[in-house]
């Protein structure tokens, strides 16, 4: 594998569930308030995932940033640690502790579009 120090960049994954009856108001506030502010702070880009199951819905939120130190200048100094949005308490069924914290060594998800044009 190519070690390419100019394109490496760091992933900050959060997760949170909420109850199916919460879940579109959720996606539609997590994504005003939450995606859109980290695409405003400086990520690289933003994904938000949602899976919806019987009992509960699932989401998730990957920021992409440059380099830690891009990172840290919005997360403060422990970059794990997580900023609730304000209504995190009143629609999540719990409010998560930390989020997870990747390098990423690939990122090749567009290569088949790129391979049928």
């Amino acid at each position: 594998m190519q070690n390419n120090e100019s394109r490496k960049s760091i992933a900050r994954i959060w997760r949170g569930r909420t109850t199916p009856q919460n879940a579109a108001e959720y996606t539609e506030y997590l994504y005003q308030h939450g995606v859109k502010k980290l695409e405003a702070l400086g990520a690289r880009g933003v994904q938000m995932f949602r899976e919806d199951r019987d009992s509960d819905s699932y989401f998730m939120v990957i920021s992409f940033w440059d380099t830690r130190d891009a990172m840290t200048r919005w997360a403060g100094s422990d970059p794990t640690k997580i900023r609730h949005l304000e209504r995190d308490a009143e629609l999540l069924v719990e409010l998560p502790s930390s989020v997870q914290i990747l390098e990423v060594v690939s990122n090749n998800w567009m290569l088949a579009d790129a391979m049928r044009a």
